[in-house]
C-alpha cells in the first residue's frame, strides 16, 4: 500500500477506515455531529488518488458552504500525493455548476451573451409591484424565499398553484398572486443585453444541458469520474437533477450525510435522498460513523437523549453518538422570569467564561428566530463584550460592507494595475489598500461603533487572506464573484467577538461554550407548528423543531447552558412554559426542574370565566373566546374579515407567521366583544402587554371602523 495512505488510514477508527477503504462505486456515510466526516471525505479521496483507482483532476466534490469546499481543498492539501491534490475539484453546488456553464455555453446556447444576478431583489420587487402587491422589505423577501423555494423543487411558475394547493403549503400571498410574481421575475431576466441568471439558473441550465446535448454529456463525463457529496441529507430536488445529470448512468459516488441533522426542509432541502440512497444502489457500502470527537461525553448524552425522543421515518435512521473527548461538566438548565432577566444572566455568564480565559469567539449565544438577537447584543454591549451576529441582516448587509464591496469594485475596473497586482499574495495588499479610505487602520480604534466598524473590514481582509491561501490564483475578479456567491448563500466570514446566532446559521459551526436561549413552547417549537390549544398541529414541523435543537446541542465542545423566559417583558404576566423538548432532560436537582410558581400574590389569580354562563374556563380555547364553546355569540363576521385581512398584512409585513400576530381564537373574541379602549382590548385573552403596544392601535382603529359602519347602516 501507498506509504502516506498506509501511515494516514493507521489514525482513523475502523468505521472510518472502512469508509476510506471502501471500493470504488456507491458509498454512503451515515456521520453523526462531530465525527470526524470531513477527515473521513479527505482521507477517502486520497485514498482513491494513492491507490489508482481514479486520477486527481476526476474527482469532484461538492459542498453546501464555500468554507467547507476550502476545508477540503486545504486538508487534501496535506497529503504527500505528489501535487496532484490540488488537482481535485472540491466547490460547492453553484460554484461547480457556474464553472461548467461558462465552458459549455458556446456549445449549448451560442452567442446569446448572460450575466449571473448578484441581487436578486431589486427584480422580485419590480414583480411584486407588476402584480399590485407590496414591496416593502419584508414582503418582498418572503417572495424572494418562496421562488427559490419552487426553483429548488423544480415547480414552474405555470405548476406553483396546483403543486402548492396539492401540499397543503402555507404561502405568504394568494398562491395566484405569488405565481404572477414567480413569472414576471422570469421574464424580467430577459433583457435586450442578453440572459440574466440566478443562482438557481446555474444550476438548471448545467443540468439541461448535459441531459439534452450528448456530445456536452460525454465530454463532462469523460472529464470526471468520480463524485463525492457532503451534507446530502440538505441536497433538494434541483441539486440531485444536477448530480444524476453529473452521473449517468455510473455509479461511482460517495455521499455523507445525517438525516436526523435535516432542518432545511423550507428551502426544498429533503432527506429521501440519502434515505433511499440503498434502494437506488442496492450493492451500496454503507458505513455508520458514531464516535463523537468534537463534544465531552455529558454534551453528547445530552445529544442522544433529545435525539432519542424523534419519530417518524427520518428518526429510524438516528446515530447514537459515543463521546470520545474526556468529562466535563454537566449542561445546565435555567429559568428567568422574562427576556431581558434571561439575557442579562447569559451576558454576565459569558462575562465571567472569558475572564477565567475562555475566548469571546469559543462562545455563542443561540436562538430560534433572528428577532432574538437584539436582547443578547444589548445585554453584551451593556457588559462591553464584543460580538457578531451570523444570519439575520447578517455581515454583508452592513453597511461598511457595501462600501467596501463597491471599493472592490472600483478597483477592479481600473485599468492601470499591472496584472500581477490583481492575484495571489498580491491581492491581500491590494484589498488592504482600497480599504483603508473607508476605515481600515492598523490599529483598533476607539469607540463600539468604530470598533465594529473596523473589525467587518479587518474580517474581510481576512477572508481574502484565506480564500488566496486555498488558491493563490484567485484574482480580484474572481474575489468579487467570492463576495456576491457568500452574500446569496449566507456564508459570513468570522468577526472577532461572542457569535449571535439562529440555530440554522450555527450548522456546521462549533464552539468551545454555547448558550440555547429562548427554549419555550412556541419559540421551539415555533409557535406555527402547534394549534391555538397548545396540541401539535404539523408532526413532520415539529420533528424539524426537534432536530434543530439537536444540531443546537452539538454545536457545543465543553460547556452547554439551556435556559428560558416565563415572559418576553419585565413585569409581563408569566404565560409561557419551557420547550416541550426539555421534558426528561432536566434534572430533578437542578433548580429549572420544575416551572417557577408566580412569587407574586397579584399573579395568583382564580381561573377566568365564561362572560356569558359565569362558569370557570377549563381549556385554553375556552379561555382564549372569554367564554364556554358551548355557550352563544355573536360574531360579527365583516369585522372578523378584517382582522383576518389585516393579521395576513401584519405577518407580511414582519415576516413572521400569521399566528405570531395573534391567533384565530383571539380574533374571533374581538369580533364578539367589540373592545372599544384600550382596557377592554387588554382584558381580551390573547392580548398581552407586548401586542398590546405592537397591534392595539390597529386593532381599535380597525373595531371603531366597524361600529361607524354599523351606526350608518341603522340611520
Amino acid at each position: 500500500m501507498d506509504r502516506v495512505s498506509a501511515l494516514d488510514l493507521a489514525d482513523l477508527d475502523p468505521e472510518q477506515a472502512a469508509a476510506v477503504r471502501a471500493p470504488r462505486g456507491p458509498v454512503c456515510v451515515l456521520a453523526g455531529a462531530g465525527t470526524g466526516k470531513t477527515r473521513t471525505i479527505t482521507h477517502r479521496i486520497a485514498h482513491l488518488i494513492a491507490q489508482g483507482h481514479v486520477k486527481a483532476d476526476q474527482v469532484l466534490a461538492v459542498t453546501f458552504t464555500a468554507r467547507a469546499a476550502g476545508e477540503l481543498r486545504s486538508r487534501l492539501r496535506g497529503f504527500d500525493l505528489g501535487g496532484a491534490a490540488t488537482q481535485v475539484q472540491a466547490r460547492t453546488f453553484h460554484a461547480a455548476a457556474l464553472r461548467q456553464l461558462k465552458y459549455f455555453w458556446p456549445q449549448v446556447v451560442g452567442e446569446v451573451p448572460w450575466r449571473l444576478v448578484e441581487a436578486k431583489f431589486p427584480l422580485v420587487a419590480q414583480a411584486a409591484g407588476q402584480a399590485g402587491l407590496p414591496t416593502a422589505a419584508e414582503s418582498v423577501r418572503d417572495l424572494l424565499s418562496e421562488i427559490e423555494w419552487a426553483k429548488a423543487s423544480l415547480i414552474a411558475p405555470e405548476d406553483y398553484v396546483g403543486v402548492v394547493a396539492e401540499r397543503g403549503r402555507e404561502t405568504p400571498r394568494d398562491p395566484r398572486r405569488v405565481a404572477q410574481v414567480y413569472a414576471d421575475y422570469e421574464k424580467l431576466k430577459v433583457t435586450p443585453e442578453g440572459l440574466l441568471l440566478d443562482f438557481d439558473d446555474l444550476l438548471l441550465h448545467t443540468a439541461a444541458a448535459l441531459e439534452n446535448y450528448p456530445a456536452v454529456a460525454d465530454e463532462f463525463r469523460g472529464r470526471y469520474r468520480s463524485f463525492v457529496v457532503d451534507e446530502y441529507q440538505d441536497v433538494t430536488p434541483l441539486q440531485q437533477r444536477v448530480l444524476d445529470a453529473w452521473l449517468g448512468e455510473r455509479d461511482d459516488l460517495t455521499v455523507v450525510g445525517d438525516a436526523n441533522q435535516t432542518i432545511y426542509s423550507f428551502t426544498g432541502a429533503t432527506p429521501r435522498y440519502l434515505l433511499d440512497f440503498s434502494r437506488r444502489f442496492p450493492d451500496a457500502t454503507v458505513i455508520r460513523l458514531e464516535r463523537d470527537y468534537r463534544s465531552t461525553p455529558q454534551v453528547v448524552s445530552l445529544a442522544n437523549r433529545v435525539i432519542g425522543a424523534a419519530r417518524g421515518r427520518i428518526a429510524g435512521t438516528r446515530l447514537r453518538l459515543i463521546g470520545q473527548r474526556p468529562d466535563g461538566p454537566e449542561p445546565t438548565f435555567a429559568e428567568f422570569s422574562d427576556v431581558p432577566t434571561e439575557a442579562a444572566a447569559v451576558a454576565s455568564q459569558i462575562a465571567q467564561l472569558i475572564e477565567a480565559g475562555t475566548p469571546a469567539s469559543e462562545i455563542a449565544v443561540l436562538y430560534r428566530i433572528n428577532a432574538h438577537s437584539e436582547s443578547y447584543e444589548q445585554a453584551l454591549t451593556g457588559q462591553d463584550i464584543p460580538y457578531q451576529v451570523r444570519g439575520g441582516a447578517g455581515f454583508f448587509a452592513r453597511a461598511e460592507i457595501g462600501q467596501a464591496v463597491r471599493a472592490l469594485r472600483q478597483t477592479a475596473s481600473r485599468d492601470d494595475l499591472p496584472e500581477q497586482a490583481r492575484s495571489g499574495s498580491a491581492l491581500v495588499r491590494l484589498v488592504r489598500a482600497a480599504l483603508a479610505p473607508i476605515g481600515l487602520t492598523a490599529t483598533e480604534p476607539a469607540g463600539t461603533q468604530a470598533r465594529e466598524r473596523w473589525s467587518g473590514l479587518v474580517a474581510l481582509v481576512r477572508l481574502t487572506e484565506e480564500l488566496v491561501a486555498h488558491d493563490d490564483r484567485l484574482d480580484l475578479t474572481g474575489l468579487l464573484r467570492e463576495l456576491a456567491i457568500r452574500a446569496e448563500t449566507g456564508h459570513h466570514p468570522t468577526v472577532p467577538g461572542v457569535t449571535l446566532a439562529s440555530l440554522h446559521a450555527a450548522k456546521g459551526l462549533e464552539w468551545d461554550a454555547v448558550f440555547l436561549v429562548g427554549l419555550s413552547d412556541g419559540t421551539l417549537p415555533i409557535a406555527h407548528v402547534l394549534a391555538d390549544d397548545g396540541s401539535v398541529a404539523d408532526e413532520a414541523a415539529l420533528e424539524e423543531e426537534r432536530r434543530l435543537l439537536y444540531v443546537g446541542v452539538t454545536r457545543a465542545r465543553e460547556q452547554l447552558r439551556l435556559s428560558w423566559a416565563l415572559t418576553r417583558n419585565a413585569g409581563g404576566r408569566r404565560t409561557r412554559r419551557r420547550s416541550r423538548f426539555l421534558t426528561g432532560l432536566v434534572p430533578d436537582h437542578s433548580p429549572a426542574s420544575r416551572i417557577a410558581p408566580a412569587t407574586d400574590a397579584r399573579e395568583q389569580k382564580r381561573l377566568p370565566t365564561c362572560r356569558v354562563c359565569g362558569r370557570s374556563l377549563l381549556n385554553a380555547t375556552d379561555t382564549l373566546l372569554g367564554r364556554c364553546s358551548g355557550c352563544p355569540a355573536e360574531l360579527d363576521a365583516e369585522l372578523f374579515a378584517a382582522l383576518q385581512d389585516w393579521r395576513r398584512e401584519k405577518a407580511a409585513e414582519s415576516s413572521i407567521h400569521v399566528q405570531s400576530v395573534l391567533s384565530i381564537n383571539t380574533l374571533t373574541a374581538i369580533a364578539e366583544q367589540f373592545p372599544r379602549d384600550e382596557q377592554a382590548l387588554a382584558a381580551v385573552p390573547g392580548m398581552g402587554d407586548y401586542k398590546m403596544r405592537q397591534f392595539g392601535a390597529d386593532v381599535l382603529a380597525i373595531v371603531a371602523s366597524r361600529l361607524r359602519s354599523v351606526s350608518q347602516n341603522r340611520r
